[in-house]
């Protein structure tokens, strides 16, 4: 079939309204009703649904629409209907959510030549009915949408997207058209092959999305900065995107709670409940979805204003993709993201199930998201040079990095020495062996090849692994370095490379983002927002003079300053400025019980300071809690009494152990008296109770976990250390 660029134009301006094309959108079209394979890679808010729907609506025969997420072919279907008047049979969707009489209707429009477009999930193609069914109609050709599930190198893979090719063969031959907005090279040649398309003509639009801000931030005291920055941007829509689906429940009743019009989407909801809340986020009904990556694929919501992640997702595809879901109108969207390690050890656990190989991949994948995470490049160009496409400025103007970049220093005589140490060896390593060389790490596999014997074995004492790790990341983005993804991300120097070596010139570099390691999620308070920076302590004059009260009291009391209050206690009483013990106890980790035993003498201060200085308190920020956590507490306080083992507490409320710890620490922190003993008696030797407990008493200048363990030394494992310290803080904080 020929399709003149007036006709094109006239049925985009009938059916769709559009008086212009964007990008590549009319030459992708052209191509396809051509009768011609076409792959097509274009960002989020491109336009890729119309590459297929328009060329569906003007060929003869009806278009098979693969696609992943049934959320996504209502809403699809839907929009089609709405465009072309009194022709509903024109598009439907086959999958497992349809009752019989809407099957048959499905069936009776395609076997009529009513409908132009069929939405099917891999899963339901798959079914021999279907194909049968399928057998009898004229196929147009097969629109593969979201096609990055097809490559176990893709950030959501599917191993029925791998069935396409001989179910189509099975149908019957008609060109295929493949969409995705997120494939780096690798994950493009996956395709290509799977699909049988290696003849397509790839259309490839910049993966820049320039109205996006980027930025990391540390994840603590994550609740409050999430429900201050929605408070900060009222009425705005946006995403939150959460790991488990018991975080997205407990977020969304919290933002709720705190005034925030917020529903949950995930999988574990049933189909009915899903609907409604994605319909009430696109009616405008509600401000933010708090979801799992099980929302957002084709969701046509333009203005969604800002995506914040809770948990760091586990590859860069996902996060590109995630975060394309703000601003696709071409106006404001703010991709805000909490890092801590803890989510990293989180996804490398879920990883442990999985098949050797898949194994690997998985590990490479999350690299690659903690290199971006720590980075101090500009994300954007990190981001592109993921995709295989080169970013030449220096300074985008709209990520963290580059609106507060960190201090350079000159970078050639390390890159020289990464170059040379490879070029050395002889064989192909990991960035992080490559690190661990030059960082002088003497661990089991450096000497297991005896690189610990190497002139480069830590060649700079003053430069740990770390270091040497960001000189390596950032060598690949400039190409002096090349990660070969098929071997699992194994180094090697380049072309560039080699010619550096032989004529060294001047490179600035900076040194990765140092992200504090916390005990929890939500028990200190952020260092504040690249946009409106600000110190962790709001206001420092405040903040010194209840450091100085502190001291004081610890004097006085014989206790280590941090029983009495820790250091994010003291920076949220600067933020806050409460000035009764009611209001005190809504500080972090403050609570009832401490601030009746030591907050008399802090409010009375912040009092005095208040009026003085003729503040106006942030009382709008107290972030309220909710009830279900103050339930869980009150189990296991009194299960605690009953002397039930913590791990069978953990059971009986479908909690982590961890889970328990942390709500163990909230409980003391907050001036509750607990007795772990017949607990602490089970699993840690007596001598080393003695040990954990006299360094916190005698020597600990802060309650750090971290801290606590780099001093005790490798004998003794986090969950002693923090099990004793639990003891600790009850006995002498309460």
């Amino acid at each position: 079939m020929k399709a003149t660029s007036e006709i094109l134009h006239e049925k985009l301006k009938e059916f769709f309204g559009f008086d212009s094309f964007k990008g590549d959108q009319e030459a992708i079209i052209s191509h396809l009703i051509e009768g011609n394979n076409t792959f097509v890679l274009m960002p989020t808010g491109g336009g890729k649904s119309l590459c297929y729907q328009l060329p569906a609506l003007v060929m003869p025969g009806t278009a098979i629409v693969i696609s992943p997420l049934i959320a996504l072919m209502k809403n699809q279907v839907d929009a089609i209907r709405g465009f072309v008047a009194n022709r509903d049979g024109i598009a439907h969707f086959l999958n497992s959510s349809l009752n019989k009489t809407q099957l048959q209707e499905v069936k009776d429009d395609l076997l009529s030549g009513v409908t132009k477009l069929l939405y099917v999930a891999p899963e339901s193609l798959t079914k021999e009915e279907n194909i049968q069914l399928l057998r009898q109609c004229k196929i147009s050709f097969y629109a593969v949408d979201e096609a990055h599930c097809i490559s176990e190198w893709g950030h959501d893979f599917r191993p029925e997207y791998r069935k396409i090719q001989p179910i189509v063969n099975e149908i019957g031959a008609a060109p295929i058209i493949a969409l995705t907005a997120t494939a780096t090279p690798k994950v493009q040649s996956d395709i290509q092959k799977n699909l049988g398309m290696s003849d397509a003509r790839v259309f490839k639009s910049s993966f820049n999305r320039e109205n996006l801000y980027y930025e990391m931030r540390p994840k603590v005291n994550t609740e409050k900065e999430i429900i201050k920055f929605i408070k900060g941007n009222q009425g705005k829509s946006g995403i939150i995107y959460c790991l488990s689906r018991k975080k997205v429940e407990e977020l969304a009743e919290l933002l709720n709670v705190n005034g925030i019009k917020a529903r949950p989407y995930h999988a574990g909801l049933d189909a009915a409940t899903r609907s409604a809340n994605q319909d009430l986020f696109l009616m405008e009904e509600i401000d933010v979805i708090v979801a799992t990556i099980a929302f957002g694929m084709g969701i046509d919501k333009p203005d969604v204003r800002f995506v914040i992640h809770y948990n760091i997702p586990k590859s860069l595809e996902g996060y590109y993709q995630e975060t394309g879901r703000a601003g696709r109108d071409g106006g404001e969207g703010q991709c805000i993201t909490f890092y801590s390690y803890k989510d990293i050890q989180k996804l490398e656990k879920f990883m442990q199930s999985k098949p050797l190989a898949e194994q690997e991949i998985g590990k490479q994948l999350i690299n690659d998201t903690i290199a971006y995470a720590e980075s101090n490049q500009c994300r954007r160009k990190t981001l592109l040079n993921y995709f295989g496409e080169q970013y030449t400025q220096e300074n985008c103007g709209n990520c963290d990095n580059c609106l507060y970049p960190k201090k350079q220093f000159e970078g050639k005589e390390y890159i020289a020495t990464v170059l040379e140490l490879i070029n050395g060896i002889k064989e192909n390593f990991k960035a992080d062996h490559l690190a661990n060389i030059l960082g002088g790490v003497n661990n089991s596999i450096i000497k297991s090849y005896n690189h610990n014997e190497l002139e480069w074995f830590g060649i700079d004492k003053q430069k740990d692994s770390r270091f040497w790790l960001a000189v390596i990341r950032q060598a690949i983005v400039l190409q002096f370095l090349y990660k070969d993804v098929e071997k699992y991300g194994l180094i090697t120097a380049t072309e560039k490379g080699n010619k550096f070596l032989e004529e060294p010139y001047s490179v600035m570099l900076t040194e990765d983002r140092e992200f504090v390691n916390t005990d929890d999620d939500d028990d200190v308070v952020s260092i504040g927002n690249a946009k409106n920076q600000r110190g962790g302590g709001g206001d420092p004059a405040l903040l010194a003079m209840l450091k100085d009260v502190r001291h004081s009291l610890s004097k006085r009391l014989k206790l280590p300053s941090f029983v009495i209050f820790g250091d994010p206690s003291l920076e949220d009483m600067s933020i806050m400025y409460p000035t009764t013990l009611e209001e005190l106890k809504n500080c972090q980790g403050v609570g009832e019980g401490k601030a009746r035993k030591y907050g008399k003498e802090f409010v009375s201060l912040i009092a005095k300071y208040v009026e003085e200085n003729e503040i106006d308190r942030p009382t709008d920020l107290v972030v309220k809690t909710v009830a279900n956590k103050s339930l869980n507490k009150v189990y296991i306080i009194q299960s605690v009494d009953k002397k039930i083992p913590l791990d069978e507490i953990a059971d009986a409320k479908k909690m982590e152990l961890e889970q328990v710890y942390d709500e163990l620490e909230a409980i003391v922190n907050a001036g509750t008296k607990i007795n772990i003993d017949y607990y602490i008696r089970m699993i840690v030797d007596e001598d080393k109770v003695d040990d954990i407990y006299e360094y916190f008493k005698e020597e600990a200048t802060s309650d750090s976990v971290n801290e606590a363990m780099k001093a005790l030394g490798p004998d003794y494992t986090e969950e002693e250390v923090r099990l004793i310290r639990i003891k600790f803080l009850s006995e002498l904080g309460n």
